[in-house]
């Protein structure tokens, strides 16, 4: 199997069978944002234990690549520290995604990663800097 098929394959397997789906109960911090263009809608939540993100899971509608890039910034996440996860970039998940997604899917790869950061930066209490708030 070619790579290319391979990243295919991951992408629908993460659309159909999305990682860390759901709510959290007693969540720290929550955030929400949508594309109007392809009609993306998501939703993160996140517990924070120690500095580090101790839970994170997503909920929401959105088309293929961007539950699946929702779907695997959480196994990205899950676990790292705050500020790792508040350094998380464009170019990580773009990469863990494997496909380039062309400049009309760009916003649909990357919603989920300005969501993630914004309920980091919410339970931070700080505002999002300039270069996290162009992601989408």
């Amino acid at each position: 199997m070619a790579t290319a098929d391979m990243y295919k394959e991951n992408i629908l397997d993460h659309y159909k069978h999305p990682r860390n789906r759901g709510r959290i109960a007693h969540a720290d911090s929550e955030a929400h944002d949508s594309n109007p263009l392809c009609g993306d809608d998501i939703t993160y939540q996140l517990t924070f234990e120690n500095g580090r993100v101790s839970d994170i899971k997503f909920e929401g509608s959105a088309c293929a690549i961007c539950l699946a890039s929702a779907s695997m910034l959480t196994e990205e996440i899950a676990g790292k520290s705050i500020e790792r996860a508040r350094a998380f970039k464009k170019e990580q998940l773009l990469s863990t995604l494997g496909i380039d997604p062309g400049p009309a899917r760009l916003k649909c790869a990357l919603l989920p990663l300005k969501v993630m950061k914004l309920a980091v930066y919410k339970y931070l209490g700080k505002k999002m800097t300039e270069e996290d708030e162009k992601l989408v």
